[in-house]
């Protein structure tokens, strides 16, 4: 598959999961703590998990702009919300796993055309095709 690069980013983490994280261009930067039901202390800092997390809602919300746009109805999202949720554990062959659920909250579309948003946005989504085969999501229209 061919990508023809529009924008490009690049951020650096040191120490890990208790550690820290920045873009090269200093307008980001995180302290990283583990989660105690990882084995880790918990504390003040984000995990990969909620940033993983944050970033695919946020980047799904602009592929259902994408699709409400090339229906010429970009009104369509107004309002949308999506809540991803991201979970990590052991995997049966071994390693570790993610799993993540999309609730997509679209108050006003009816249900049938708010599935279809979604349903096209699960394809155009970069997060989405980047993950695609690897992990299973569960896309849920919610409201």
């Amino acid at each position: 598959m061919t990508v023809t690069v529009l924008y490009s980013t690049k951020a650096s983490a040191t120490g890990g999961r208790d550690g820290r994280a920045e873009t090269s261009d200093g307008s980001f930067a995180v302290d990283l703590s583990t989660p105690k039901e990882l084995g880790g202390a918990g504390g003040q800092g984000n995990n990969p998990e909620q940033l993983f997390a944050a970033g695919y809602a946020a980047c799904f919300i602009g592929a259902m702009k994408f699709v409400a746009a090339q229906d010429q109805d970009p009104k369509a999202i107004e309002g949308a919300t999506v809540t991803a949720t991201v979970g990590i554990g052991p995997k049966e062959n071994g390693g570790f796993g993610l799993t993540v659920e999309l609730d997509v909250s679209l108050p006003e579309v009816e249900p049938n055309r708010a599935n279809d948003i979604a349903n096209r946005a699960h394809e155009v989504c970069p997060y989405s095709n980047a993950i695609r085969n690897n992990i299973a999501v569960k896309l849920s229209v919610i409201s």
